[in-house]
């Protein structure tokens, strides 16, 4: 069925692809005769000669009706000069950088756009949207690149990440300690940013009185050093985090990505949403807080291994044999990385992770990576 709509739409868009060599993606519009609007918009944004330049660009192109269809006075609005920069914006929106034929097109559910946010794609009942707008035509070939024509003319996210953590309902707790912490700037700032959004339910799973008491004023620095470890410099989308394994979060540790039995992860917390967009960022949630090893001098493994014991104990003892684990697994994961631990040691903790990963109950992972630390333990200096 998907290939009889591709088929159908090429066809389609033969009328307007023809003659359409020697045109570049600009002199192609204006001679289709649909693309008015567009084509007006793009002069008034100053983008002629980036769309009639080398490219190549992928331009999801929407028609006369579909400017039309936005609410009275809304091109009108945007044509005015002082409104240039959110013109821009839109309309690199419907921008992709390279050459993105239909064949691939309905390989991907979402692409990044020259604006900088993904516009997400889908393949359902025969059909291909963009951000919900029909795809009609497809494969005009231009000279540098193709054009893909839209009957909607689609917005990227205009609020930035903390009012689109408000709007969701779910952070509020996040929000609190990001207020408490001074991070709020940096969450409606300019510079993109990937925030792994930990809900008020992952918050509410920690040891009872941690959150209140992270929240007091003397305890701002470490409360930033923890929001800023679910923070990543840039706009990092689930695929692309995925395929790096890790990534620096803004506090100086490092975050791993994985598909453990078919739940993307970030080091142990599930990732239950990805990919939302705002003006300045995405966010991705998370169902648990994830927080940073301890800040201890790299070769000093022993000490690690004692606070980590230390701190997992602790928590054992007062019936949280979960964060006990992951403390446990953190831990392993940090001394792994560090150029001091001997080969041995390395093994036992390798093992141990891969015993842990068995267990069909919190307590016995416990003790289980309790036992492998030990054993690390006893092979270092």
């Amino acid at each position: 069925m998907l290939r009889k709509l591709l088929a159908g739409a090429m066809l389609a868009g033969l009328v307007m692809a023809h003659g359409a060599v020697g045109k570049d993606i600009v002199d192609t519009a204006v001679g289709a005769g649909s693309f008015n609007t567009l084509v007006a918009a793009v002069k008034a944004a100053g983008l002629v000669d980036t769309l009639k330049g080398e490219g190549p660009y992928t331009v999801f192109a929407p028609t006369d009706e579909a400017f039309a269809a936005l609410p009275a006075g809304t091109v009108e609005n945007l044509l005015k000069p002082e409104n240039k920069d959110q013109l821009v914006s839109i309309l690199t929106y419907h921008v992709v950088p390279g050459k993105v034929v239909a064949a691939d097109v309905v390989k991907l559910k979402g692409a990044v756009t020259a604006q900088g946010q993904r516009a997400d794609i889908t393949v359902a009942d025969g059909k291909v949207t963009v951000d919900g707008a029909n795809v009609v035509k497809t494969d005009i070939a231009c000279d540098n690149g193709v054009i893909h024509v839209i009957d909607k003319v689609i917005l990227p996210a205009s609020d930035n990440i903390a009012q689109v953590a408000e709007q969701n309902g779910n952070f509020g707790t996040l929000l609190a300690a990001a207020q408490a912490a001074g991070l709020v700037p940096a969450l409606t700032g300019k510079d993109p940013l990937t925030v792994f959004a930990p809900t008020d339910e992952a918050f509410a799973k920690l040891p009872a009185g941690t959150v209140e008491n992270l929240l007091k004023p003397e305890n701002k620095g470490k409360l930033a050093d923890i929001l800023k470890y679910h923070v990543v410099a840039g706009r990092v989308y689930s695929e692309g985090a995925l395929e790096a394994g890790k990534a620096e979060t803004l506090q100086g540790g490092t975050v791993k990505f994985a598909v453990v039995d078919g739940v993307a992860k970030v080091n142990e917390a599930n990732l239950t949403a990805t990919d939302i967009d705002a003006s300045n960022g995405v966010i991705h949630v998370i169902d648990a807080v994830i927080l940073p090893p301890e800040k201890t001098s790299a070769s000093e493994p022993k000490h690690v291994i004692e606070q980590a014991i230390k701190q997992g104990s602790a928590l054992f003892n007062e019936g949280h044999a979960e964060e006990c684990s992951k403390v446990y697994m953190t831990t392993m994961h940090q001394l792994l990385e560090m150029d001091e631990m001997p080969a041995e040691a390395g093994a036992v903790l390798t093992t141990s992770l891969e015993e842990a990963e068995g267990c069909g109950c919190h307590n016995s992972k416990a003790w289980a990576l309790r036992r492998g630390l030990e054993s690390a333990y006893a092979h270092v200096k």
